[in-house]
């Protein structure tokens, strides 16, 4: 590298300047990169093939993508497809095809954001991907089997990485400081472990993210004897303002996260349910949002079980827009731990589900004239609401051995109570009734 080249390298940010080049330059992702495995060996092996890349930002997506065309000596293109079009697509492909013709060498066509391409988009790319004209290397932060199709997704092989662990960030960031071509070495900076490892941490896992932490410091440190002192000062001011949590409301990390709130809740955990409320929270999900989920919570798996986890959630709801944040959270997390201690019921959540079923399946099934209204003589006359029989007046407030269903339907049994919480004494009635009903057949 000259002299010219160098230093037009360090305008760049130092995230893109660290860039690992080598293997063995590369942290993390050991169940896919490290020795023997996969994706390792078809690089090594030189026996390359289209690939979709899914992890969270700062995971090193781009990363690998540039490694792939450099052990492979080919010509590397990068799109995004947040900014690329039909156009852009195309003029990739006839740069492709031409290396190929021309120098007989082969291209990596990295598409970054992949998942924003729509259909037709993404079908544009397979004739080519089939005749090998390029090798297509697509980056999405979302789920591919929800934002890719199934045709790109046969011809290429889906490879996850996982956020980076904290001991691979602080790798990174070491590597940063020491390094006097790329990184911050020149710079003689001076730094406690301690701050470091503060760094990696409040990356959440983003290499790129440890990095930009790591340079703001650099630019605002102040120089003593000659070195670069980044205090612990310097990095609460840093972290204060940068430090954000994986949240993206709509996307992977926002379903999986409110996912596990619900099964803590429903596998009455309390702590662990606590946790991602508080992950939710943080990391700037919608309080109402939440409000509506735990309503939902309230009735799926606690039910008649005990009545009053619904009134809770619906009055953590209406404190929420009553005061707003964050007081009104305080009230979301009291209900999410009282739901997680309450006895569990899907009955009235199975009880529905099967009755819903049954007004699908069996039509538009005519009421009983016993149970219909009589408000006219020409009703009446009708037979309209004869025979009926008035529960009020019958012993117990019971009229026992009578059918409320429609008569080619037959009797049915949804709500099935559990033995616990107030659902337990609720069974004890109906068993009540059902004998009074047996009782009424026999007489």
């Amino acid at each position: 590298m000259n002299m010219q080249d160098k230093n037009t390298s360090l305008i760049q940010p130092l995230a893109d300047r660290m860039r690992p080049k080598k293997l063995n330059e590369f942290f993390g992702q050991e169940h896919i990169l490290g020795k023997g495995k996969p994706l390792r060996l078809a690089i090594e092996s030189d026996r390359l093939h289209s690939m979709v890349l899914w992890g969270t930002p700062g995971s090193g997506k781009t990363t690998v993508a540039r490694m792939i065309a450099h052990y492979a000596d080919a010509y590397f293109i990068s799109l995004s497809a947040v900014l690329a079009g039909v156009k852009d697509v195309r003029a990739a492909v006839a740069e492709a095809q031409q290396t190929l013709d021309n120098k007989q060498q082969r291209t990596v066509l990295f598409i970054d954001e992949v998942h924003r391409f729509n259909k037709a988009q993404q079908d544009a790319f397979l004739p080519y991907i089939e005749d090998g004209t390029f090798i297509f290397v697509g980056a999405t932060t979302e789920n591919p089997s929800f934002e890719l199709n199934n045709a790109l997704l046969s011809r290429a092989r889906v490879y996850v990485l996982k956020p980076l662990e904290p001991v691979d960030i602080r790798h990174i960031l070491d590597r940063a400081i020491t390094d006097e071509q790329y990184g911050l070495g020149q710079q003689r900076i001076n730094i406690e472990a301690s701050s470091l490892d503060r760094l990696a941490a409040a990356a959440d896992g983003d290499a790129r993210r440890a990095l930009n932490f790591l340079e703001i410091a650099a630019e605002l440190a102040e120089v003593n004897n000659q070195q670069k002192q980044i205090t612990e000062k310097l990095i609460d001011d840093v972290l204060s303002s940068g430090s954000i949590r994986r949240f993206d409301k709509g996307g992977e990390a926002f379903y999986d996260q409110i996912s596990a709130l619900h099964k803590s809740v429903r596998g009455s955990a309390p702590d662990a349910a606590l946790y991602w409320l508080s992950r939710m929270l943080d990391g700037g999900c919608d309080p109402r949002y939440i409000a509506r989920r735990l309503v939902r919570m309230a009735s799926e798996d606690i039910g008649n079980a005990d009545p009053r986890s619904l009134r809770l959630a619906l009055d953590a709801w209406e404190a929420q827009e009553r005061l707003g944040s964050p007081e009104g959270e305080l009230a979301l997390a009291q209900t999410v731990i009282y739901l997680a201690c309450a006895p569990k019921s899907n009955a009235v959540y199975k009880a529905y589900g099967a009755a819903l079923a049954d007004a699908r399946n069996h039509g538009s099934l005519d009421v009983p004239l016993k149970l219909r209204n009589a408000p006219t003589t020409l009703m009446k006359k009708l037979d309209y609401g004869k025979a009926y029989r008035y529960a009020h007046d019958e012993p117990d407030a019971y009229a026992a051995g009578e059918s409320y269903f429609p008569e080619s339907l037959g009797e049915r049994k949804y709500y099935r109570p559990v033995q616990r919480g107030l659902e337990k004494k609720i069974a004890e009635k109906l068993a009540y009734l059902e004998q009074l009903d047996k009782a009424y057949g026999n007489s």
